[in-house]
């Protein structure tokens, strides 16, 4: 390649020529090239759709000189004659090549590309150009795709450093404005310099990919050991060059021990490198908490980061198919460096010492249980997914944390399993000869089956090749003074071996392991004076459950796990059962300022049972109030419905400033997804029984309905990302006094002007109606809110700040008009449109039909500010049925609000990219 780097365009001029060997046994008709830069050119291409699915909004705001591409694209033969090629609307990022005559196999041919590459800003992924005027080029060039299996293998770019390139040599001449300095990990030198640009030569072999920086002044060092020169512009200043150069020549030295020597002299390590997947926990805390020292900190960011360069650089196997291979090589790497070079750390550090968390279990776990917890986090939602699975269809989370570590999870158990160093050979053994040919899994599957006499059909057929979990529990122990019997119960059926051990005031007395096929045994060991016996204490198998893996052998011992009371938070604690307690202090207009104390059992996992009790005195009615709910969880593996909740809820409040409602509320939630993790489609079944029990009000008017009960089936089905929300929701209410039937649609579009279309109709209708007011009514603007679902400020108000609470439902009018409540059916539409930003004009339409009445047509518009979308909004009408309500008394009392104040739900906004 000749390439001509312009910086201030951010453009590449490219002249190339490619010689393409065919070591396939097929004739090649077409040669496929990976364009990878391409995926920036729009938002309909594959990579814009995933930053859309994850509720990444940089990208289709951003401006078109920000995004990138490949034009001008010119294909010559080695006859100097023009080559037709292709590039699709849904494949924006390969380009298909059709050659003149078929490429016969062992044959090669020889073709000439010009072109013109606009690099991206690096706001995106990382890889671009940056603010200061450099760049960190990444997949910018084209280069062909792997050929395996008799085809090319055809991957879009989705974010995932996955690109499958075949192994390649490159020649570069690189002309660069001559203030530019470069970086990287090929041979390079500076051959020729004048006033306006510098020429740098490139050079490397049996490559994938390399790495490329050029800025105006380089921010990488070099330290050089025996064996590798390695580049890196990690930013810290806390420990000094000497110190880093030792953590990085051990971390080479143990990495080229562990698996091998790295078969190129330089390696760049950069710190983008490391903020495209950091070391979750240490990057999650704040900058004034340091519970671990700066260089442990350094130490720890640096191997993550150097392994997983390391890997994807020489390893040839097909990182998207078989990543799992990278994932459990690196996370195993370092576990075992944990153990070797520290293994008292804990996972969050020095804050053990801390008087106040050191009865917290999350400060007590050692470093390398944070894998299995991450994992577990996954798992208890019934989201995790196969070790097997592409990278492409893995949740965020997933792809990036708990898939990760479960692959490391399951080879350090299968190392354990076989003893004898057994996987570490074979990591070696598989190192070695991915540098003679390319590697696939059946390349390791073969080489472990090769370094030992066990069976290890189990560990592909179901840790790496299903979602299968593992739960073993005790099922009956029997204690003398010299042995133990006890047999196991498989909770979920997966065969698989498990180790048990023998303990003593926390010393290890015996550890043996159980094979898959003795797992219906009575066993019976020595008891060598251990007062415990505990399946999976070193957590070594990647288990579902730690809870029920342990029994006490004390006498007299009447709770294998005592209470526990921690404030806030922790993980879960497998040998105590945890009740956490949390100051509240909740807000209504009635009850004012309450504050109470939150029961709970909810620790950072999910539970199969939960409770809530939030116990709280209302200080302005001088009274206690409060909530509670119960709950059964109740997950299914397989098939489309995933989750069963019941639950019994109860709450008291006060609904007005003299009277207090009761609600009862025994409810089933049924939840079903897609077969695709990814589809951001959720759909649920709910079904429930509301009681309400109302006390009579001398303020409120109506007082009719004092006790009631409501029969509640609602059907939820909506899917959401960034640039389209779609969803449905239907319902259906039955009482001794009415019954009814409601729709809404919802939808949301954003276009690529950044301008944004929200539509929502709403229809309903009575099936029988016998009521004697409107308190069960469908409102126009502002639901009565009889099954007491929503969080009102002030719910029996009807003028002042509070009564301007706005909450979209049912007719979902913002103004206040002269027939709020319908009585037999009401159809209404509601829009909004974007003006500039978050500044929206809506305006809604809609009929309503009461009893013994013309049915009546309605409408308003006025001005949106969507802050946060349905979180944070206020609407300020202008024209209405009412007539142009801008210039009308009192317009303040008119302009009405969504506000949002629930940290759980605030919490969820947050969530959404990541699950």
């Amino acid at each position: 390649m000749v390439v001509e780097v312009n910086s201030d365009e951010k453009i590449l001029n490219i002249q190339q020529d490619i010689t393409y060997f065919n070591e396939s046994d097929d004739s090649l008709k077409t040669i496929v090239l990976n364009d990878w830069n391409n995926a920036y050119s729009n938002v309909n291409s594959p990579l814009a759709k995933r930053f859309s699915d994850e509720f990444y909004r940089g990208f289709h705001l951003a401006n078109e000189e920000e995004r990138g591409s490949t034009n001008n694209i010119t294909i010559l033969d080695d006859q100097k004659l023009f080559l037709s090629w292709q590039r699709t609307t849904k494949n924006p990022d390969i380009i298909y090549i059709k050659l003149r005559a078929p490429l016969a196999p062992h044959q090669k041919t020889t073709i000439h590309l010009t072109y013109v590459v606009k690099i991206p800003s690096d706001k995106f992924t990382k890889y671009g150009y940056d603010a200061l005027g450099g760049m960190n080029l990444k997949t910018w060039y084209l280069t062909p795709a792997r050929y395996e299996n008799h085809d090319f293998i055809k991957y879009n770019n989705e974010n995932l450093d996955d690109i499958a390139n075949a192994v390649s040599g490159f020649d570069i001449e690189l002309k660069v404005a001559k203030e530019m300095q470069v970086t990287t990990d090929l041979k390079s030198s500076e051959t020729s310099k004048n006033e306006t640009f510098s020429i740098y030569t490139l050079s490397g072999k049996n490559r994938v990919n390399f790495e490329l920086f050029i800025e105006p002044k380089s921010s990488f060092y070099s330290f050089k050991n025996d064996s590798l020169e390695v580049l890196t512009n990690f930013k810290e200043d806390k420990i000094n060059i000497i110190e880093q150069s030792m953590v990085i020549n051990n971390i080479v030295n143990y990495v080229d021990k562990l698996i091998g020597v790295y078969p190129f002299d330089k390696i760049v390590i950069s710190q983008s490198d490391y903020d495209r997947n950091p070391f979750y926990g240490l990057n999650q805390l704040p900058s004034f908490i340091r519970p671990f020292s700066d260089e442990f900190t350094y130490e720890i960011k640096f191997l993550k980061t150097y392994l997983s360069v390391y890997l994807k650089n020489s390893l040839r196997t097909d990182i998207r198919k078989e990543g799992w291979i990278y994932d459990a090589i690196q996370v195993y790497a370092m576990m075992k460096y944990i153990d070797e070079n520290h293994p008292n750390s804990k996972m969050l550090g020095n804050a053990s010492s801390f008087k106040l968390l050191k009865s917290y279990n999350l400060t007590n776990l050692d470093f390398n249980e944070q894998y299995s917890y991450f994992y577990m986090l996954m798992a208890r939602k019934n989201l995790d997914q196969s070790l097997a699975d592409p990278k492409n269809t893995l949740i965020k989370f997933n792809e990036q944390i708990a898939s990760k570590y479960r692959a490391g999870l399951s080879l350090r158990f299968l190392d354990s399993y076989l003893e004898n160093h057994s996987v570490e050979k074979s990591i070696q053994q598989f190192y070695t000869l991915n540098n003679e040919k390319q590697v696939s899994e059946n390349d390791f599957k073969t080489i472990l089956k090769k370094n030992t006499t066990k069976d290890i059909n189990w560990f592909f057929n179901t840790i790496i090749n299903s979602r299968a979990v593992i739960d073993y529990k005790f099922s009956g122990v029997a204690k003398t003074k010299d042995s133990i019997y006890f047999s196991l119960k498989n909770k979920t059926g997966v065969v698989v071996p498990v180790p048990v051990y023998g303990v003593k005031n926390g010393e290890i007395v015996f550890k043996k392991w159980l094979e898959p096929n003795d797992t219906d045994s009575i066993y019976r060991f020595d008891r060598k004076n251990a007062d415990k016996i505990i399946l999976n204490y070193k957590n070594e198998v990647p288990e579902y459950n730690l809870r029920n893996n342990w029994k006490s052998l004390k006498p007299f011992f009447p709770n294998n796990r005592p209470v526990k009371f921690v404030l806030m938070k922790d993980l879960e604690d497998p040998y105590y059962n945890q009740i956490l307690y949390v100051p509240t202090l909740t807000y209504n207009l009635y009850d004012g300022f309450s504050p109470g104390i939150r029961l709970h059992n909810k620790t950072i996992l999910e539970k199969p049972f939960t409770f809530d009790i939030n116990p709280a005195y209302s200080t302005k009615a001088h009274t206690f109030s409060g909530s509670g709910i119960f709950s059964v969880n109740q997950n299914y593996r397989e098939g489309s419905l995933f989750n069963v909740k019941y639950s019994l809820s109860s709450a008291y409040f006060h609904y007005a400033p003299d009277a207090a409602y009761l609600k009862v509320n025994p409810m089933v939630t049924m939840r079903f997804r897609q077969n695709d993790f990814r589809d951001n489609r959720k759909q649920l079944l709910l079904l429930r029984q509301v009681l309400v029990n109302r006390e009579k009000s001398k303020i409120v008017v109506d007082n009719s309905n004092v006790n009631y009960s409501v029969f509640n089936a609602k059907y939820y089905n909506t899917k959401t990302e960034v640039t389209k929300h779609l969803a449905f929701v239907g319902d259906v209410q039955f009482s001794g006094k009415f019954g009814k039937l409601s729709t809404e649609f919802e939808y949301r579009n954003l276009f690529e002007n950044n301008h944004q279309i929200s539509l929502r109709l709403f229809a309903g209708s009575f099936l029988y109606n016998n009521t004697n007011s409107d308190f069960f009514s469908f409102a126009l603007d502002r639901p009565t809110d009889y099954l007491f679902d929503y969080n009102y400020y002030g719910r029996s108000e009807s003028s002042g700040f509070f009564s301007q609470q706005l909450i979209i439902s049912e007719g979902g009018f913002k103004s206040k008009l002269a027939t709020p409540f319908a009585n037999q059916w009401i159809t209404t539409l509601n829009g909004s449109y974007t003006i500039w930003n978050w500044i929206h004009v809506y305006g809604d339409l809609g009929f309503l039909k009461n009893k013994h009445q013309n049915e009546t047509f309605l409408y308003d518009s006025g001005i949106r500010l969507n802050l946060v979308p349905d979180y944070f909004e206020m609407y300020l009408p202008v024209y209405s049925s009412n007539g142009w309500e801008i210039g009308q008394k009192n317009y303040n009392e008119k302009i009405r609000f969504v506000i949002t104040l629930s940290p759980k739900i605030l919490i969820n906004l947050f969530n959404r990219k990541w699950f």
